[in-house]
């Protein structure tokens, strides 16, 4: 009975392992949209057998992460216009709460913090580097939404950026970025001015201006 429960434990652990490495390389947009993930290579690439990667697979589905065909293909989402909208909408409503209602917290040991992440996504844009940048630029947010206090509503922002990482992957390639977001500066200066309608509208243009550009 210890041997079955221990067995478990690690298969649970490996199972978890697998889930949030895969996760995170999705949201920070490592793979592409429409890319083709087997249970055999997953099972490769993190050195775990087949069940614990069909369970990652399984949550990563269940959060929209990946897309299970009917024919079993499991690969990254390729959106359509309407959906890319739907999620940018959805950026907006929730993102721009989340920084109402960090305002109030944002002392300044945040905003230099804020300023020198920024300085990261500037380096990442110069080195044309569109993981890097993507990884970064959702730092910059994710820092400043942990001041809201509202763990839900962040872990909802954190689904729709999994949803979307395969999809800024291909926003910043037609993009050809040269230069910071230009609404982190405004988000930045709105914090520091403590001017809760300018903060709201720099952040609802930078988390919906780029994607708009995708669902033309």
């Amino acid at each position: 009975m210890l041997t079955q429960t221990r067995s478990q434990d690690i298969s649970s652990s490996a199972h978890d392992r697998v889930y949030r490495r895969l996760r995170t390389r999705i949201m920070h947009g490592e793979i592409g949209p429409g890319e083709a993930l087997t249970l055999r290579g997953i099972g490769r690439e993190y050195e775990v057998s087949m069940t614990p990667a069909r369970e990652a697979v399984r949550r990563l589905v269940a959060e929209g992460a990946l897309f299970l065909s009917n024919s079993g293909r499991v690969s990254t989402p390729e959106l359509t216009s309407e959906r890319i909208e739907e999620l940018a909408a959805l950026r907006a409503l929730i993102e721009v709460e989340l920084a109402s209602r960090a305002l109030p917290r944002a002392h300044m040991a945040l905003i230099e913090r804020l300023q020198t992440i920024n300085g990261n996504v500037a380096k990442a844009v110069e080195n044309r580097d569109a993981v890097s940048y993507i990884r970064r630029n959702l730092e910059f947010h994710r820092t400043l939404y942990l001041r809201a206090q509202a763990p839900a509503m962040l872990a909802m922002a954190e689904t729709v950026w999994l949803q979307l990482g395969p999809t800024m992957r291909a926003l910043y390639g037609k993009l050809r970025k040269t230069e910071p977001p230009h609404y982190h500066r405004l988000i930045i200066a709105a914090l520091r001015a403590g001017d809760e309608p300018g903060l709201r509208l720099a952040v609802r243009s930078d988390v919906t201006q780029g994607l708009k550009l995708l669902a033309r």
